[in-house]
């Protein structure tokens, strides 16, 4: 089974190819893309799901640690649901300029909180969970969205 870090990277990558498939159709049409659209955000949202209830829940427990890294990722979470929320938004209303400046906008955060995750945060889950990890993914892997 992976580990907790390759994991997450792993679902990074796919939600990755989600964005760039989501931006790729709305590039010929914005009303071809809302399926793609609806794809990205319910996946991402499961990832910020998984990561939330289950990784972030363990790890603060372990730790002790409450306010520090998975505050701040729970917080870019909020920023980033609010620019797919207004993404969508621009999509319903067809302005494809709007569109387009707010997904820059998100491939930006995206990278970067992204990076201080695999970076930062997955390695010291990985760190103090390892002996947890297996559950840890099977948990994470058992989650559905509603």
């Amino acid at each position: 089974m992976s580990t907790i870090k390759e994991y997450l990277t792993e679902d990074h990558q796919r939600c990755d190819h989600l964005f760039a498939a989501m931006e790729e159709k709305a590039g010929t049409s914005l009303q071809g893309a809302k399926e793609a659209y609806t794809e990205f955000v319910n996946e991402t949202e499961r990832h910020y799901q998984m990561e939330e209830r289950v990784m972030f829940a363990e790890f603060e427990a372990k730790t002790g640690m409450t306010q520090g890294p998975t505050a701040m990722m729970r917080h870019e979470h909020v920023q980033m649901r609010q620019l797919m929320k207004q993404m969508g938004e621009a999509l319903e209303a067809n302005n494809k300029d709007k569109f387009f400046g707010l997904s820059e906008t998100l491939m930006m955060l995206l990278q970067q909180h992204n990076m201080k995750e695999e970076q930062m945060l997955y390695t010291m889950a990985q760190q103090h969970l390892s002996a947890e990890s297996d559950r840890i993914v099977a948990m994470m892997e058992s989650m559905i969205v509603e």
